[in-house]
């Protein structure tokens, strides 16, 4: 049940994907002094080492984040996510990649609060340890989808949900428009960030299907295809769908979009996908 490590996949173009629509987000929050939350279902372990026997052996990074750090022409709106990569590597060899908890780390501010969870018992440890000084942060080993229910609404008010799990349990694909009902009905306000992976196409349109269908204003999809759909093994795109995107994210990604397929499409075979699924 708890086999997947993101050891092996991290620094993947999901990865860049996921890291950049969470980083302009929390960045839009920021542009108001009153503090808010940010709550990560499945944290993971926090911090990976890029050379290490699970990423090296996908070396999935090489064809991701790794061709990122390569450029040099990186778009304005990219610069803060690159910044905090280069707090962790502040030489010019890419060595490590902080997860969705560390990158919210770097973002966030002195009167804001983080709410981890993660289950994995390697991964766990590893998590805690990275926050066992922050002030600011609590790291549960709990389910993540719980945490729904019973972290939210914040105190503040004010909040950004990310929920991301493996999908190796094929349950995620029916909890997730269940759990964001749950957490949509006490917290109506948040910016919920949900990634998904495209394995297959017709599994992860169901999901997205059963999201808009449940009755939530403000949805949008932002959608990165690195290769066409196909039936065999892997995954050949992923997405973010974003419930209350802050007003800018949509121009934002339409700036950001293009050059990230660019960069990371390197056999000219994918697409992106930049859509408003719900209205007002």
């Amino acid at each position: 049940m708890l086999s997947y490590r993101h050891s092996y996949h991290v620094g993947n173009h999901a990865d860049v994907l996921k890291h950049i629509v969470l980083t302009l987000c929390i960045e839009s929050l920021k542009e108001k002094e009153k503090p808010f939350l940010y709550l990560d279902t499945h944290s993971g372990a926090g911090r990976y080492l890029l050379k290490s026997e699970h990423a090296e052996k996908t070396g999935e990074y090489l064809s991701g984040i790794n061709l990122l750090w390569q450029q040099s022409n990186i778009p304005e709106l990219l610069k803060t996510y690159i910044s905090i990569l280069r707090r962790y590597n502040p030489f010019d060899e890419l060595k490590y990649y902080p997860g969705s908890p560390l990158i919210a780390k770097q973002l966030l501010r002195e009167q804001d609060k983080l709410n981890l969870t993660e289950l994995h018992p390697s991964d766990y440890p590893l998590l805690r340890q990275e926050f066992s000084k922050d002030k600011r942060t609590t790291v549960l080993r709990e389910d993540g989808f719980a945490q729904l229910k019973s972290k939210l609404p914040p105190q503040s008010r004010r909040g950004i949900i990310l929920i991301d799990p493996s999908y190796e349990i094929k349950d995620d694909y029916q909890k997730i428009p269940a759990a964001l009902f749950e957490a949509y009905k006490r917290f109506a306000t948040g910016i919920y960030l949900i990634w998904y992976p495209v394995v297959s196409r017709t599994q992860t349109q169901k999901m997205i299907d059963g999201i808009v269908n449940l009755g939530i204003k403000r949805i949008s999809q932002f959608e990165l295809a690195i290769k066409p759909d196909n039936n065999q093994k892997g995954m050949t795109a992923s997405g973010m769908i974003v419930i209350n995107p802050p007003w800018k994210l949509h121009e934002q990604m339409r700036t950001v979009m293009p050059w990230l397929k660019s960069t990371l499409d390197t056999e000219k075979t994918g697409n992106f996908l930049i859509k408003e699924l719900v209205s007002e």
